[in-house]
């Protein structure tokens, strides 16, 4: 990655003052949080290599992606959410609340001992069940710069307003954050409009554009399937705890249409129901032209071989779309959120992908095969997401770690943010 300059303030010979910068990720499900948070982690030690970055995240399958030089994670105890919408521990037996007391701990006392220039929180601006608002409380004494991350899109105005007044997420906001990073485009969505914010909100915010993905610098060590080996679709619904139903409408389209000539690859994800998952490899095995594997922690690799992509609308996927400029077919869900439906039809109405949107979660009636089979192959005769022309599409890790490094240039340190020396041996 092309060198943007030190973030770091030299002292005397043969000293260096490191910076620091610590993400949280509530992360209570799926991938999509943990790999927002490394991809912004990994452009800014890109950038530098005197940055220390710690990522503190409740995510289960943190230690299964690459970090750059710099980098390193602290994981929470994990959480799940219940069919109910009621939350439990994950992996400890023991009551949510002391969970979540436990994971407060932690956080505060990890930014105590690294003593972050910069906080980054992702989405959440009081974190899971206000956890992050010690944290906030301690660092803002300190000095810290306190930046709030959220993706183009979260909700719907109708149950947006009343979850963050719920939540007390408005009034966090004013109250400890110093900035707003809205990681997508003015133009396609203003996540925020909704809310009843202050003007000086809006002036602090800055929209940096879609977060570019690169491939991964390691080989891949999976065994991709056959059909890999030419053109073929890959069907991917990321963390996959709610994809069952695509990947069920794909599979009724290969079984009621076998003349689809684009084989098709499915990637379940790491959190598929095991019931699901068996049920559908039953009917794999009956096509010819369809196969899966489980999960792929660098699914870009294959992305990137794909002739074209059937996809939820989660945003990571959606940067990936883009950023490998892939033709693709959105099938968003509608259910708990509207964002992805929200996401994928603005994204078809500039261009950049297609749309196919589920039945039943409108009351519209069942999946029919013949529409997502009609859907597949129409996908290689749509445009490259390049060819929409939309301006800085993907400009979202430039502008962070432009920011980041203007931010912590010793002339734009808080008032009070003091320097920790290191010697230049360590």
């Amino acid at each position: 990655m092309t060198h943007h300059g030190s973030f770091s303030a030299h002292g005397p010979a043969g000293v260096i003052r490191s910076c620091r910068i610590m993400i949280y990720s509530h992360d209570t499900f799926g991938l999509g949080h943990i790999r927002r948070a490394r991809a912004i982690a990994n452009a800014i030690v890109g950038a530098d290599n005197t940055v220390s970055i710690i990522i503190v995240t409740g995510s289960p399958v943190v230690g299964n992606f690459e970090y750059g030089d710099g980098i390193d994670y602290v994981r929470l105890p994990g959480v799940v959410k219940q069919p109910d919408g009621d939350y439990v521990s994950l992996s400890l037996r023991v009551p949510l609340d002391e969970s979540v007391a436990l994971r407060e701990a932690i956080i505060r006392q990890t930014a105590i001992s690294f003593d972050p220039d910069i906080l980054i929180v992702d989405k959440e601006p009081t974190g899971f069940r206000g956890e992050i608002l010690p944290t906030l409380e301690f660092v803002k004494a300190r000095g810290t710069r306190i930046v709030l991350g959220v993706r183009d899109i979260l909700d719907e105005p109708e149950a947006l307003v009343p979850e963050w007044e719920r939540k007390g997420a408005a009034a966090a906001l004013v109250q400890y954050y110093d900035n707003v990073l809205v990681y997508g485009l003015r133009e396609i969505y203003e996540p925020l409009a909704c809310l009843d914010l202050p003007k000086s909100v809006d002036e602090r915010t800055v929209y940096t554009g879609y977060l570019r993905r690169e491939l991964p610098r390691e080989p891949n060590m999976t065994r991709y399937p056959k059909l890999t080996k030419g053109d073929f679709l890959l069907v991917t619904t990321g963390g996959g705890g709610d994809g069952a139903a695509l990947m069920d409408w794909v599979i009724s389209a290969y079984e009621s249409r076998p003349s689809l000539d684009l084989p098709a690859l499915l990637v379940f994800g790491p959190f598929i129901p095991r019931d699901d998952r068996r049920a559908l490899m039953e009917r794999i095995g009956r096509l010819k032209n369809v196969d899966a594997i489980s999960f792929d922690a660098k699914l870009e690799r294959l992305m990137d071989r794909a002739a074209g992509v059937v996809a939820m609308g989660g945003y990571n996927t959606f940067c990936e779309i883009l950023s490998l400029d892939k033709k693709a077919l959105i099938v968003p869900r509608a259910t708990p959120r509207l964002e992805q439906t929200i996401r994928a039809r603005r994204a078809t109405a500039l261009g950049l992908s297609a749309t196919l949107e589920d039945p039943t979660d409108f009351g519209q009636g069942k999946r029919e095969p013949d529409a997502m089979a009609d859907a597949i192959e129409g996908i290689l005769s749509q445009r490259r997401p390049s060819e929409a022309d939309v301006p800085s599409l993907l400009s979202g890790l430039d502008t962070i770690v432009a920011l980041t490094g203007e931010w912590l240039s010793p002339d734009k340190r808080r008032p009070g943010r003091r320097f920790r020396v290191q010697s230049a041996a360590q």
